[in-house]
């Protein structure tokens, strides 16, 4: 059914843990990796993804790696997925409507852009913040 990639989960478990050594820590991919339990490789393919959408800032250097670039009530679930994806969609018809052949004769395609627009929205109302507030219920 519906599912996110690796790389986004990868991209939003890494905000989230660089979340939580607070704004000033910088931790590198090493860290992260063996810390949360991913590859190295794909991690800091996701963080070069967030680098540039400027979700993380990197340092250069013998201590250097990664930090959030931003405030973590600044930064959505919503930025993450486009940082690592690019906007999301759910049917082909939502990214055009030439990937699909049955466009014209859908019954479909109003219910399942509403389900789109909904997910995004949720997307673009949470913030790092409330996903760190909620694990700690």
């Amino acid at each position: 059914m519906l599912q996110v990639s690796r790389k986004f989960e990868y991209g939003l478990h890494a905000v989230t843990y660089l979340a939580t050594k607070g704004l000033d820590r910088v931790v590198t991919v090493k860290e992260m990796a063996e810390e949360i339990g991913f590859s190295q490789e794909f991690l800091s393919k996701a963080m070069q993804s967030l680098k540039r959408a400027g979700i993380a800032t990197s340092v250069q250097g013998v201590k250097g790696g990664y930090m959030l670039g931003r405030k973590t009530c600044e930064i959505t679930i919503a930025d993450i997925a486009i940082a690592i994806e690019g906007k999301p969609h759910i049917v082909h018809c939502g990214v055009k409507a030439s990937g699909c052949e049955i466009f014209s004769s859908c019954n479909h395609r109003g219910y399942m852009n509403s389900l789109q627009g909904k997910i995004q929205d949720l997307l673009a109302e949470t913030t790092i913040q409330c996903l760190l507030q909620q694990r700690t219920r």
